[in-house]
């Protein structure tokens, strides 16, 4: 009789470590990005050694450590110290405060506003889009800081909170702003009965003594959507006698107590995990009033332009770093004697998702190319326009590509230990906050109306791309007569706008394998709704030019 020794199937077989994927670390996110350091290299090569430092940083395995911990850790509210006085403070995991100390003192929030160069936008974004890679909680407030700062520098009573929140640095010390290094800031705008219609607020500020910009108000009142609440400061919109307004708050008041501000619990949120959002009331805190007295929701917008784009970069960020995990994995990984990413079933998956990404990388930096330029007339209309067609458009699509990547990776990637699960949860937001996608078609559509001409230089943009391809021809055809039909067939406009931006920018800047790809795929018939069923197209130079570090030079 054979023993249990000599049964060949006793023992298990050696595990094959070298089909084991190990961690995505080591490479450099933003060299090895043929679209970032591309546009860098463009519009903005002196910003090339602060991009490439923070860069480095994406794929750090101590960085990915620290925002895995700062996930994983939610903050807390403590409304009383020991001895029962209110202090309303919000209790971080130590990894949050090392994630705002890298992104505050990379710039991230502030760079658009402090360098006195070409492209200054453009470079902010490419941090932005870097950023979005480590981590979306603390991406909300660099976001903020960035809009806010045209506000706090448009008055001379603001000049100490602008002079803080634009510093490269962070300090987290809960005390007045005048005893700080660094500042942040504050949006709390929602209320729970009228969401994005800030005129259906109920909160209320009235004078201390005269009326006007620059002047002391006590604001009471409720907030429903309050992110950050450790801020430093925060904007917020009240009624006041001249109408909807917008103030300043400082969380303490100069003596160093708190501001009549009572934060009543913090969002249990599905993503964004890190950051602290909060609801909550106002007690006769002490505000300043910005600008005029009814004109605060023209104020608010006029910092929402930037918040907007801050998203639609934020959404082409977190596709790239989705995007980088599916092409590590899928290149280490084998099967069937191949590499996952050189399989016939595999291959136009990733190639899809690449182009997905190629086309939201580009639009993003578009539109803060644009932002770079409002000295010209037709780029503030690209602006104007463009910014909400981005925000809609790549916060709409990141979403399915993170899905899309977690079924490329299989099992492992739907683990808490691996990245995806945060990617998956974070990538829904960026469609909600500062205006949904309905309310980003809806300015698409005002802006139409009351600014006819801001569509003429986008379309400008397409038009020599669209005379080398006869589907993007037929798309701008589509836009032109889009734009005389009913208010229902709005969000099929944004769309094809979207797409055929888009294109466009591939043609200019991209290999031409990827910019054919995605005429063909996005404004043709042969493109199913579900990403993997490209047809008739080189795979592996568009997967190629995603991958990092590997990809041809843009043309």
């Amino acid at each position: 009789m054979t023993s249990v020794d000599e049964t060949p199937f006793s023992r298990p077989r050696p595990i094959p470590e070298d089909n084991l994927v190990p961690d995505l670390h080591g490479v450099d996110a933003f060299a090895g990005d043929a679209i970032a350091s591309g546009v860098v290299e463009r519009y903005a090569p002196w910003a090339r050694e602060r991009a490439s430092a923070l860069g480095a940083r994406v794929w750090d395995p101590e960085v990915l450590e620290t925002a895995r911990k700062a996930q994983r850790h939610s903050p807390e509210l403590r409304p009383l110290d020991r001895l029962g006085r209110e202090v309303f403070d919000v209790d971080f995991h130590p990894s949050y405060h090392d994630l705002m100390s890298l992104a505050f003192g990379s710039g991230v929030h502030s760079l658009a506003w402090t360098a006195d160069e070409p492209g200054a936008h453009t470079a902010r974004a490419v941090l932005s889009y870097l950023w979005n890679q480590v981590d979306g909680s603390t991406a909300c407030p660099t976001g903020m800081a960035y809009a806010s700062i045209p506000i706090l520098r448009s008055r001379p009573e603001l000049a100490p909170w602008a002079e803080k929140v634009v510093v490269e640095g962070y300090d987290p010390a809960d005390v007045p702003v005048t005893a700080k290094s660094a500042a942040t800031i504050g949006y709390f705008m929602t209320e729970k009965h009228g969401g994005s219609d800030l005129r259906a607020n109920v909160t209320v500020a009235r004078p201390v003594g005269r009326r006007g910009a620059g002047e002391t108000y006590l604001v009471n009142g409720h907030k429903w959507f309050a992110s950050v609440p450790m801020a430093d400061c925060y904007l917020t919109v009240a009624q006041t006698e001249g109408g909807v307004s917008c103030l300043l708050v400082p969380r303490r008041r100069a003596d160093g107590s708190l501001n009549g501000i009572r934060v009543n619990r913090l969002k249990d949120k599905l993503g964004n995990r890190a950051n602290a959002s909060s609801e909550i009331e106002y007690h006769d805190a002490e505000a300043i009033l910005v600008g005029e007295e009814g004109k605060g929701v023209r104020t608010i917008l006029s910092s929402a332009e930037y918040t907007r784009l801050d998203f639609a970069i934020g959404s082409a960020g977190l596709m790239r770093a989705a995007l980088s995990q599916a092409l590590h994995y899928n290149d280490h990984r084998t099967a069937f004697g191949a590499p996952l990413s050189q399989l016939p079933i595999q291959a136009p998956v990733l190639a899809d998702l690449a182009l997905e990404w190629a086309g939201a990388a580009h639009l993003g930096f578009r539109v803060a190319r644009a932002v770079d330029h409002q000295d010209d007339v037709s780029e503030q209309l690209v602006s104007r326009l463009l910014t909400p067609v981005a925000k809609f458009w790549n916060c709409r699509r990141v979403p399915g590509v993170t899905e899309e990547v977690i079924q490329s990776i299989g099992g492992n990637a739907y683990i808490e230990e691996h990245p995806l699960p945060r990617y998956y949860r974070e990538a829904p937001l960026n469609a909600i906050w500062e205006g949904t996608s309905n309310m980003m078609v809806m300015d698409v559509g005002r802006v139409l109306a009351r600014e006819p001409k801001a569509l003429e230089p986008v379309l400008d943009d397409i038009r020599p791309a669209a005379a080398e391809h006869p589907l993007l021809a037929g798309a701008l055809a589509d836009i032109e007569e889009l734009v005389n039909e009913p208010e229902d067939t709005t969000r099929y406009l944004v769309t094809r706008l979207a797409l055929a931006a888009q294109a466009a920018l591939l043609v200019e800047h991209a290999p031409t394998a990827v910019a054919d790809a995605f005429v063909t795929s996005r404004l043709g018939t042969g493109w199913g709704p579900g990403y993997g069923t490209l047809r008739g197209v080189d795979f592996e130079a568009i997967i190629d030019h995603a991958r990092l570090g590997r990809s041809p030079a843009p043309r």
